[in-house]
């Protein structure tokens, strides 16, 4: 008993650091080569032979068609390649996914130590961000063999074992249910890589007969093409469609191939009689073979996916995220861009709420008040959004650089929710007691109210270029504009007290909102220049309480540095 339960643990363990080692490999190509592989992607996608080899390509170095399938569905969502072109990608994917098998079917083992030494070494070692990752990737590689070596002498008892036997011949009598079974052993691992190396591993161990194995490789093969169908299952139609294209395809090529898979393994001996070899041989041959056949016919594949699944029609949200790709979220970088993205669109937003909000003031407008006040729904659900997405990031893979820009996004989307909290609740309500009141503001009063509501939305304008380019210069522009928007509200308000020092009734009547609207656009201006702070702090340009004295701008000039408390 004990025996069965150590060979149980011994297996079990060597699954787990395969599984960790395939997660190692995708994690550190995808740090290191993430943008320029989805970058391959999208320029490629022009026809389907190239979009083939991309998609081939990618998955060799990724060692996940799952993770090359999301990329390219979260393309197709956006309408940046056809349906067609997703699904040619996806086919190379698959292929690209039996290479690793093809390298690791040659016993390798012996790099194992090796491999592991070296990239523990190397992640020590270097302090780069890029070859940390290359050394993740090497030491992913050793711990995958290292598994394969566990696994295939953990399991050489269960060729004795007869209660071993007595479970398995049931899948070796029904092949069928050998498919189901490889299927969802892969649906829960997802990944197809580390469950045909299972696969491989105990066939050459003695455990698997070969009819079984290459029935199970089908299921896994059946099994890689279910688990992007229901990651995608909630995402647009256009998401869906390639993922679900991509299981018709290989649902009829395991239902073409499992009843001769007997007739099918002398032919295959002949490329290798080593199981492990015959394995990882059928594996390839199948995916090369279900690609030779269905990629002259991915157009009408995706034609008969779409009258399947047609697209819906929706009404346009505003307060939807169009920018949030949750395909980008394996590459930090990429992610960052989508965020900063769907934060200027948000920013866009605040910046039409503002310029109603002087509107409003000047005109009494009731319905664009309510417009303007349902209009912070949309900003709040941005917010949210953003903000959730930006969670989803693992904060343990972002270097020092990605995770200083995630904060900035959160700050900056942040502010910009004050800001239109403040134009809801605080303008909107002095608009209301304004048109409540038939209260009107002095010619005077109302051009100054004006000017300083102009101020106000450059430096919105202004604050958005710093936040998008992250500009020194700009920065320095943004903060600068702290001082003076407060000696124009200085300026403003002693103009207004010698308004009603001369009695004139417009500005005694309207004394108390002009003072409010004053100091709410000045709040803004508050959370607007908090924009520049990280940029000027990050090069040293920030004391505690102030531009450091001196700055040296473009011009050559010295810049006293303004109060910025």
């Amino acid at each position: 008993m004990d025996s069965a339960l150590d060979t149980l643990v011994s297996i079990i363990g060597g699954v787990a650091l395969l599984l960790w080692g395939v997660r190692m490999v995708r994690t550190g190509v995808t740090r290191s080569f993430g943008a320029e592989l989805r970058r391959l992607l999208a320029v490629s996608a022009k026809s389907r032979i190239s979009a083939f080899f991309s998609g081939l390509a990618v998955t060799a170095a990724l060692q996940s068609g799952t993770a090359t399938t999301l990329i390219i569905t979260s393309f197709a969502a956006q309408g940046l390649v056809t349906g067609a072109a997703a699904l040619a990608i996806i086919l190379g994917a698959d292929v690209g996914t039996t290479l690793v098998a093809q390298v690791l079917s040659f016993g390798l083992h012996w790099l194992s130590p090796l491999l592991i030494a070296a990239g523990v070494f190397g992640f020590l070692a270097v302090k780069r961000s890029r070859h940390k990752n290359l050394a993740r990737i090497t030491l992913g590689l050793g711990l995958m063999l290292l598994a394969l070596q566990i696994i295939v002498e953990a399991s050489s008892p269960l060729r004795e074992s007869q209660v071993f036997a007595v479970l398995v011949q049931p899948l070796g009598r029904e092949p069928l249910l050998a498919v189901l079974v490889g299927a969802l052993l892969t649906w829960a691992a997802h990944s197809s890589v580390a469950i045909v190396l299972l696969i491989m591993s105990l066939a050459a161990s003695g455990v698997f007969a070969a009819p079984l194995a290459l029935a199970l490789v089908l299921g896994a093969n059946l099994g890689a093409a279910i688990t992007p169908v229901g990651i995608t299952w909630a995402s647009p139609p256009a998401a869906r469609r390639p993922p679900i294209g991509n299981l018709m395809i290989r649902t009829a090529g395991v239902l073409a191939v499992l009843p001769v898979l007997h007739w099918l393994l002398p032919y295959l001996s002949l490329l290798g009689e080593a199981p492990e070899r015959l394995v990882a041989n059928f594996h390839t041959l199948f995916n090369l073979a279900v690609a030779a056949l269905f990629l002259p016919f991915v157009r009408q594949t995706m034609t008969l996916v779409g009258r399947l699944l047609p697209d819906k029609v929706v009404a346009d949200d505003p307060g939807r995220p169009k920018y949030l790709d949750d395909g980008s979220l394996d590459t930090p970088a990429v992610a960052l861009t989508c965020a900063t993205r769907e934060a200027l669109r948000m920013g866009d937003e605040v910046k039409k709420m503002l310029q109603a909000a002087g509107t409003v003031l000047r005109s009494d407008d009731e319905a664009l008040k309510k417009e303007t006040e349902a209009a912070d729904d949309i900003v709040d659900h941005l917010h949210e959004a953003i903000k959730l997405y930006l969670t989803k990031l693992n904060s343990e893979e972002l270097d020092g650089h990605e995770s200083g820009r995630c904060v900035e996004i959160l700050n900056f989307t942040t502010n910009l929710e004050h800001i239109g909290d403040i134009i809801d609740k605080n303008l909107m309500e002095l608009a209301s007691k304004k048109i409540k009141q038939h209260t009107a503001f002095s010619t005077d009063g109302m051009a100054e109210l004006e000017a300083f509501h102009r101020r106000i939305v450059t430096n919105l304008d202004l604050a958005m270029n710093v936040f998008a380019s992250g500009d020194i210069e700009l920065a320095r522009q943004l903060l600068r504009q702290k001082t003076q928007v407060r000696e124009m509200e200085r300026k403003y308000i002693e103009s207004h007290y010698e308004r009603i020092g001369a009695r004139r009734p417009e500005s005694v009547i309207s004394s108390s909102l002009h003072l409010d609207v004053l100091r709410d656009l000045k709040r803004i201006n508050s959370h607007l220049t908090s924009a520049a702070y990280s940029i000027l702090e990050r090069a040293g340009e920030l004391s505690e309480s102030r531009l450091r004295e001196n700055v040296k701008v473009s011009s050559g000039r010295s810049v006293a540095s303004p109060d910025i408390s």
